[in-house]
Formats: structure tokens, C-alpha cells, sequence
């Protein structure tokens, strides 16, 4: 298969085989979920409901006037029994509602067939999105109806599925794609339809050579819709990167898909919107891969939203060894955890367990300058530089060397020889530029 890629990028080890085999599988219903109101890209919403309440599955239980948000469901049938501040995986505090499962799951009366794409207007299928809390389920969490809500001043033509799934360890998209692709297919269907996009595609990496075998005899009969095979390299996945692979447009510094006629989402994200058409279910599920040598039964699981981190664990025979990091996410771009007494949400795609004796312990050393950040940043941005300007906190040098460009990958930190931790330098220095720039907003 000729596969298509990008410029620049890494090859980190990407150790899937735990997991790859292993088909999606129901996590038990827990006895409680926290159910964080905010979990999502923009505006937090406000509990619809109050302790005491008896809710169901699929129940409606926060949501927000803004635009840019998503609505929140129960997850469980069950009583709340609090609604308070609770902490969360990225080490903040939110509201969030804790709800007492009846142990019965029973759905809520909104849960329930919307239609088809064929019956359904543009509009109509974008409401039926918005009010499904749908998000990008790759670990973005961007409000899905926003991003399918197309501005008059600009035209889409193009919708790509990310199957690429490129960080290491992560297979929930692989065995989607394996076990659900007419689902995957019917979404992308719908997105088109919502974007009014002519074409559409499906990129995925060489190391998933099944997956590609099925999409593609999925697809066999849809005209508008092709499988793009891409070389094994991260960060593939990242939207700009995967536009670039698959069709050959490069979105300019500063902009977005939409400047060049494209609007990506995830594979989880395309099955999300066709559970929500074809049977009115709301997100209040979504898979994640557990895996790593300090856990003993890696799983792929589809769990409850809500469900504790160390309960997933649990259902996946609980920690082996002496455990030395628990990451939320890939290893990449994923965020080490001080507990795992957090719930886990719209975006926890991944939940890693290494032992002590894989942690490395190092003090970073000083820069060689031997640009290998620079050759390996797909942005071609220079991370090094950034890193020195924001420890300096050199304001307008920062937005001088375009680091709202920064894509996160942490392909920097990963390939420098002097172990600096670039990406954290970079992440503060866009902190304190966008606090700059609203203190001088107000």
C-alpha cells in the first residue's frame, strides 16, 4: 500500500500489542459515577438537577446558553446524592454531580430513534449532535456540533476521519474501526451531510493493516468516501498533519481546517454521532485503552462516564508490580496523575500504569544546540527558542515566534538529547501570553 504522510515528525516506540487483539469490552455499571459538568472545550454547564433527584440513563442533567459548550447526561440510572466541586484529572477543581446507580440502567425517555441522515435536515442533525453532548472524542473534547457548524464565509468540501490513532499504546480506534465500520462510515456520513462536504475520508496507519482491509470493503460502495493508508510516524494524527497526509492542503499558521475546506473528527466521535440518530443515546459512554506493564489484564473497555479511575482499573485486574506512573491519555501528550481517585470523562482515551523501574529519573541539562527539536517539530516551529522566551517571560517575542502555532505533540521533548522538558516551557509561555492578552482586552 503507498502511504501518504508529513514532513517532520518522530518515531517513538509504540508498543500496541497488549491491547491491539483485545476487542472492545463492557465495564461493569459502577456503584457511583461523578459526573464533571464541565468536560469539554469551552463554557462549564450548570446542574439541571438537584440532590435528591431521581435521574436515568441518557437524562439530561447540565448544559450551558454558550455556543461553544456540550450538554451532560447521567450515565447511570440512580439517585444524586451530591452536586458539588470535585477534583479532575488535569489537576483543577469543577462541579461535578455524583449519582448513586440504581443498578438497573434504565433509559431516560428522550433516548430514543431521531431518524436517518436521509429524512434529516443539515440543521436538524447538528441539533440532534449538540443535544448528545458530542465531542471530539480523540481527547480534545471540541464541542462536535461547533466544529460542524460551517460560517457563511467559508465552504467545506472535505471531511477526514482520523483513524491514525498514532500515540502509542492507545487501540480503542483500531478496534473500533474492526468491530463498528458501518457505524464509522454512517457518521462520517452524517458529518458530511452536516458540512455539506462533497468528499470524504478515512486515514489510517500502516500498522493497522486490518482495519484498513475493512474500512475499505466497507467503503467499496460509497463513490464520495476512500481509505488513506499513512506511514507509521507521530504525531500523524494531529489534524493539520493528517490534512497535509491525506489530501495535500496545508492550513496556514494561525488558521484552521475550515481555511482550507476541511473539517476532521475522530473515529469515536463519527460512531457517537450515529448512536445519537439512530437511537437518540447521548454520550454517556466512550472506550478507553488500559494498558502498560503495571497493570495486570490490559483491556480495551467501554465504560460509564463518571466511573473512577482506579475502578476501571480494578475491572482490569488492578495494579502489578510497584507502580511508578499512572498517565491519562498516550504518553505523549497524555497527563501523569496525582491520584486515581478522579473520575474519567469525555476525554480519557487512555489510562497507562507503568512500574517504578521503567520511570526515569533525570535532571534536564543544558541546550547542545543540535536543532533536533527543530528538525522534528511538524509545525516547524523552533521550539528551543520558545522555551528560553518563556522562561524569561518575554512577552512579545513569544507571539513573534508564532507559539499559539504549537500543536502540543511533544515530539520537541521527546527527541532532545539534553532531556529539557520543552513542552512545559512552551505551555507556560502561551499561558502567560493569553493572560497578557486579556488583561490588555480589558
Amino acid at each position: 500500500m503507498q502511504a501518504k504522510t508529513f514532513e517532520q515528525g518522530v518515531h517513538p516506540c509504540y508498543k500496541k500489542e497488549a491491547t491491539a487483539s483485545k476487542s472492545l469490552k463492557a465495564a461493569q455499571i459502577p456503584e457511583e459515577v461523578v459526573i464533571p459538568l464541565q468536560q469539554h472545550i469551552g463554557a462549564p454547564c450548570e446542574a439541571l438537577v438537584e440532590v435528591g433527584d431521581k435521574v436515568k440513563a441518557g437524562q439530561k442533567i447540565g448544559d450551558s446558553d454558550s455556543f461553544v459548550s456540550a450538554p451532560i447526561h447521567a450515565s447511570v440510572s440512580g439517585e444524586v446524592i451530591d452536586i458539588g466541586p470535585v477534583s479532575t484529572a488535569d489537576g483543577s477543581e469543577t462541579v461535578a454531580v455524583t449519582i448513586s446507580s440504581d443498578g438497573h440502567n434504565t433509559l431516560h425517555e428522550s433516548v430514543e430513534p431521531k431518524g436517518d441522515i436521509e429524512s434529516l435536515s443539515s440543521q436538524e442533525l447538528r441539533d440532534i449532535v449538540r443535544e448528545a453532548g458530542i465531542v471530539g472524542l480523540g481527547g480534545a473534547t471540541f464541542p462536535t456540533h461547533v466544529k460542524v457548524s460551517v460560517p457563511d464565509d467559508k465552504n467545506v468540501d472535505t471531511v477526514i476521519l482520523n483513524g491514525a490513532e498514532c500515540e502509542p499504546y492507545l487501540t480503542v480506534d483500531h478496534r473500533t474501526m474492526l468491530e463498528m465500520p458501518n457505524e464509522v462510515v454512517y457518521g462520517l456520513k452524517a458529518i458530511m451531510k452536516m458540512t455539506e462536504a462533497d468528499n470524504g475520508y478515512i486515514g489510517i496507519e500502516l500498522n493497522k493493516p486490518d482495519a484498513i482491509e475493512v474500512m475499505r470493503e466497507t467503503v467499496r460502495n460509497e463513490p464520495n468516501i476512500k481509505v488513506i493508508p499513512l506511514e507509521v510516524k507521530y504525531p500523524q494524527g494531529a489534524e493539520k498533519q493528517l490534512i497535509t497526509a491525506c489530501i495535500d492542503r496545508e492550513v496556514p499558521s494561525g488558521g484552521l481546517p475550515l481555511d482550507v475546506g476541511v473539517v476532521v473528527n475522530n473515529i469515536g466521535t463519527a460512531v457517537a454521532i450515529t448512536d445519537a440518530i439512530n437511537n437518540g443515546m447521548p454520550l454517556i459512554q466512550r472506550t478507553v485503552t488500559i494498558t502498560g506493564s503495571g497493570v495486570q489484564s490490559p483491556q480495551n473497555l467501554v465504560f460509564s462516564l463518571g466511573t473512577k479511575l482506579d475502578e476501571l482499573i480494578e475491572q482490569c485486574g488492578g495494579f502489578k508490580g510497584n507502580t511508578g506512573k499512572v498517565i491519562l491519555g498516550g504518553p505523549m501528550m497524555g497527563i501523569a496523575q496525582h491520584s486515581t481517585d478522579v473520575p474519567a470523562t469525555k476525554g480519557t482515551s487512555g489510562i497507562l500504569i507503568f512500574q517504578k523501574d521503567e520511570i526515569d529519573e533525570f535532571k534536564p541539562k543544558h541546550c547542545i544546540r543540535c536543532a533536533r527539536c527543530v528538525d522534528v517539530c511538524p509545525v516547524s516551529l523552533m521550539p528551543i527558542t520558545l522555551s528560553k522566551l518563556a522562561q524569561v517571560d518575554m512577552i512579545t517575542e513569544l507571539d513573534d515566534y508564532n507559539i499559539f502555532d504549537c500543536i502540543e505533540c511533544g515530539s520537541c521533548s521527546y527527541i532532545c538529547p539534553a532531556k529539557i522538558p520543552l513542552l512545559h516551557w512552551i505551555k507556560l509561555g502561551k499561558s502567560i501570553l493569553t493572560a497578557e492578552e486579556r488583561k490588555n482586552d480589558e
